[in-house]
């Protein structure tokens, strides 16, 4: 059996956010250590003493760096060092009103400090994933959210502005590819609207993600909210697959390499959130806004065949090898999670 020191080390930045937490806990079960980072010393201890990791990081496993400027030319400097992966999901989350220049700024200014660090200072060992934004196929980018924000400037939505940041800083890593022909490999993992269970818990519901927060909206018993940005019937995929397809780029690089892959499940409709609690928790029926049920979706959650904005996830199947955690999966296990909240 390998020892501590043996085992392959992956860097994963914002170890506390949504995705980041379980794509950590994803790579230690397989057996890496996992080296995090969070922008606060109080952060890195909320996630070393939860119970996900409690055991991983007193075995020496599981560590955190403090890096509170993501955006620093060598703030990843120290993090990087020795590692074999990175799996860079730190990014900033929009405000309500925020200024569109220095946000995309931000998420670009981050992307390319982190692979300025691994190409000088991570040593011989890296092959990198990284996350990446929404689009609709490999193929595809999403140029729409760029322009409009630069044509609408400051009044440009705070969903808006985080799009456009997540398709710039995916375009940063691939000019830095092109310009360095770093000795390490590349792979973008592109999720939609990303959902789930959570992995660690915030003392109030209240600051629950907010990717998941329609779950527990309806779940509590609140109105049906309203879809993001407005647009109904957006793509969905579950947070653990996420997790699941970044830990698939690294382990699989003649796979993964240079690649970009889509996450996707299928379609997530406020409604359906309902539907599903409703039948799943009868006795809750009275609590749970019942809506207009059955509206708005297919059984199956699948995109209507007349779609204007379908999202093809095949390719990351055919890849893995394995299928997508169903929509209605995702919503069932997030409100067995928050069942503690009740």
């Amino acid at each position: 059996m390998a020892s501590q020191t043996e085992l392959p080390l992956v860097l994963v930045t914002a170890v506390n956010g949504f995705i980041a937490s379980w794509t950590a806990k994803v790579f230690l079960d397989a057996g890496y250590n996992v080296r995090g980072t969070t922008r606060s010393a109080k952060s890195a201890a909320t996630v070393l003493e939860a119970d996900p990791f409690k055991e991983y990081a007193a075995s020496g496993r599981f560590t955190i760096f403090q890096v509170p400027d993501i955006t620093l030319p060598g703030a990843f400097d120290d993090a990087v060092r020795g590692v074999h992966a990175i799996a860079h999901t730190a990014s900033p989350m929009p405000s309500n009103s925020p200024n569109p220049e220095s946000f995309i700024g931000t998420a670009v200014d981050g992307a390319k400090s982190v692979l300025e660090s691994a190409y000088s200072k991570a040593g011989p060992n890296l092959k990198t994933p990284t996350d990446a934004p929404y689009t609709f196929t490999e193929e595809d980018w999403d140029d729409f959210s760029e322009k409009a924000v630069e044509l609408q400037g400051k009044e440009a939505s705070p969903g808006l502005i985080y799009k456009a940041s997540k398709t710039a800083a995916e375009r940063a890593m691939w000019d830095f590819q092109r310009e360095k022909s770093p000795s390490f490999t590349l792979a973008a993992i592109n999720p939609v609207f990303v959902w789930g269970p959570p992995i660690l818990f915030p003392e109030n519901p209240e600051d629950i993600n907010s990717t998941t927060m329609a779950i527990w909206t309806i779940f509590s018993g609140q109105d049906i909210p309203p879809p993001p940005l407005g647009r109904p019937g957006g793509g969905a995929v579950d947070v653990r697959d996420v997790a699941r397809l970044i830990l698939f780029a690294v382990q699989e690089p003649e796979k993964s390499s240079n690649q970009r892959f889509l996450a996707v499940s299928g379609l997530r409709v406020e409604q359906a959130i309902a539907d599903i609690l409703r039948q799943e928790y009868p006795d809750r029926r009275t609590i749970i806004k019942e809506g207009t049920p059955g509206v708005g979706y297919l059984p199956d959650f699948s995109y209507p065949e007349n779609s204007s904005g379908r999202v093809d996830g095949s390719k990351a199947v055919k890849a893995t090898g394995k299928e997508w955690i169903s929509p209605k999966q995702s919503i069932i296990d997030a409100a067995k999670a928050f069942e503690r909240y009740l």
